[in-house]
């Protein structure tokens, strides 16, 4: 039985839109799905700790609605940011894909068939191939812990993520089959986050949300922003609450209604 719950799209911030719109659209096919600006910071820190303008460019392969995206988060003013250990991957499967990354003067590297390439921040990226019909697809996203068990326990049981493989080193869980996973990666070590963390996003049916609060506030467990109202220019008011992880990895789910 799949969830109401539903992967969204993970937050990268970036320091030059020219450079990562060239990378993620000439290099990666992805098209831009929307773009917007704000004049302040974002009530549930969207933009980072950062009070000034700054705008948002969603960018994928599909619709939001059905795609798993990205959100490229720029701070008008900031030009780099310091990358941690906490983001390792972000994988792509695709049937041409790889062929339109050979034919670019742009360096990556090859590795039994996968190839890894660095977007203009820094940011990781795993394109395989695939065999099948489907169109290209982020199909997973890699975060690191510094405790699988613990994590797994978070993700699993507190946020009833269905677990797909667990070993002694990954996890890979997800709310539906169909869907980006969420893969967790044993590093054995701290996990650094620095001024480039990310945030992944989920939707959920809009009377979940205080159950998730009040879950979370149950199990003494972080809550960076309370249930919220934000506001999108031209789009309708969303609620969101904004969760961290035990090893700091910001979650944020959304109402869908």
């Amino acid at each position: 039985m799949s969830s109401t719950r539903r992967a969204l799209h993970y937050v990268l911030k970036i320091g030059n839109r020219f450079k990562n719109i060239d990378f993620f659209t000439d290099i990666l096919k992805m098209k831009v799905l929307r773009h917007e600006e704000f004049t302040d910071g974002c009530k549930a820190s969207c933009n980072g700790p950062y009070d000034g303008k700054w705008s948002k460019t969603m960018i994928g392969f599909g619709p939001e609605d059905n795609h798993f995206v990205l959100e490229l988060t720029y701070n008008y003013g900031i030009s780099d940011y310091k990358l941690g250990n906490d983001l390792n991957a972000i994988t792509i499967e695709s049937n041409s894909l790889i062929d339109n990354i050979k034919s670019k003067k742009y360096e990556f590297t090859e590795d039994n068939e996968i190839i890894s390439i660095l977007s203009p921040d820094g940011y990781k990226f795993l394109v395989m191939a695939t065999s099948d019909d489907t169109s290209d697809r982020i199909t997973s996203v890699s975060l690191s812990s510094s405790s699988l068990s613990r994590s797994v326990d978070y993700w699993h049981n507190l946020l009833n993520m269905k677990k797909y493989e667990v070993t002694d080193q990954t996890a890979l869980l997800s709310f539906n089959d169909s869907e980006c996973k969420l893969e967790l990666i044993d590093i054995k070590q701290e996990v650094n986050h620095e001024k480039a963390f990310g945030r992944i996003a989920f939707s959920c049916s809009e009377e979940q949300l205080p159950d998730i609060e009040s879950r979370m506030k149950s199990e003494n467990q972080t809550i960076l922003t309370p249930l919220v109202s934000l506001d999108t220019p031209g789009k309708a008011t969303v609620q969101v609450v904004i969760l961290a992880d035990p090893d700091g990895h910001e979650i944020c789910f959304v109402g869908n209604d």
